[in-house]
């Protein structure tokens, strides 16, 4: 009896020393998730070429991504460089694809952080420059400060070689016709005859783009940049640059980047809570997402999503529209595309 008690005391052990190993060899060493943007993207809304249009740039920025992480190199090199893909393609609210203000400019915010030494780098109100994640990381590296905004901000990136552009570089097409349906519908309003059917599910998708990712060191880093809200006026900045609200990154907990209604996710220091949720509750990266960005954005009357992801290739990407471009490649898995609800 007492040998065959040792034999399933000995084969006990043996199974969970084998379970900790496949459980150890199963996780992902590295990898990334992102975020285009959340809103009115609903099966249907856009056609077969333009599914495949942003398909095809958001594969390019998860094997981007995927490639400057399997090589070895940070976190932080992968979130700035997929953004960058991004900000220049004018499918997303950001850099090329910025939506306009109400004075028909178009007027950029963007913000990084790097959860290894909570350091951090912000910018807002920029008129010139091509990508503005990357002056986002030079504050972070190369100042004593975390935020710059407008013509300060813009003279700091000439002092560090930072090429400009000319407004015109961001007035795309697509652009300039959706702020004259917008302008349409704010006038109708105010004559009491508001009519939905003047938008387009463009003109009400929120293209702010964002990259959550984790390096082969365990460091994680999180970045976000945004054209903010279609015809905004009077300087209007939302979440995207703000550490806490629209971006956040702490090695012990998570990164994370959000899009959405800018004004409630600085009320309720979206990107921040999740983090904390997970430090001062131990609640699961998922679980402290869905807290945040399912009950307490909505309750409190706004909208939109945020892509999150922890040292451990757990991910997380809530939100509460009709959709959100997605997409997450972790080592071992194979590149996932999302585009709407599920």
């Amino acid at each position: 009896m007492k040998k065959i008690k040792s034999i399933l005391a000995l084969f006990l052990l043996l199974t969970l020393f084998l379970a900790i190993v496949i459980n150890a060899q199963e996780k992902p060493k590295f990898g990334l998730i992102l975020h285009g943007g959340a809103g009115s993207i609903r099966k249907g809304s856009m056609s077969a070429e333009r599914e495949a249009e942003y398909n095809k740039v958001l594969a390019q920025c998860l094997e981007t991504g995927y490639k400057i992480l399997e090589e070895g190199r940070p976190a932080l090199d992968a979130v700035e460089a997929v953004i960058n893909i991004m900000e220049d393609s004018p499918l997303f609210n950001a850099g090329k694809g910025a939506v306009l203000t109400a004075d028909g400019k178009a007027e950029l915010d963007a913000s990084i952080m790097n959860g290894e030494t909570l350091a951090a780098g912000a910018v807002a109100g920029l008129h010139h420059i091509k990508n503005p994640i990357s002056l986002a990381r030079l504050v972070m590296e190369k100042s004593e400060h975390v935020m710059l905004i407008g013509d300060g901000a813009e003279k700091f990136a000439q002092g560090k070689g930072i090429p400009m552009v000319e407004q015109e570089y961001f007035l795309t097409p697509a652009r300039i016709e959706s702020l004259k349906r917008m302008k349409a519908k704010e006038e109708a309003d105010k004559k009491g005859k508001g009519v939905a059917s003047l938008l387009t599910w463009e003109d009400t998708k929120m293209g702010t783009v964002g990259v959550a990712a984790f390096d082969k060191k365990g460091n994680v880093a999180a970045g976000t940049s945004t054209g903010g809200m279609a015809n905004k006026k009077y300087g209007r900045v939302g979440d995207a640059p703000i550490i806490g609200a629209g971006t956040y990154a702490k090695n012990n907990t998570c990164a994370v980047s959000a899009t959405g209604w800018g004004e409630y996710f600085i009320r309720l220091a979206v990107a921040h809570d999740i983090s904390a949720l997970m430090e001062y509750k131990g609640m699961s990266l998922k679980d402290a997402a869905d807290e945040v960005v399912m009950k307490k954005v909505p309750k409190l009357g706004g909208n939109g999503g945020i892509i999150a992801i922890d040292r451990n290739g757990n991910i997380a990407w809530p939100f509460n529209t009709d959709g959100m471009f997605r997409g997450y490649y972790l080592q071992g898995g194979s590149p996932v595309i999302k585009m709407y609800a599920e």
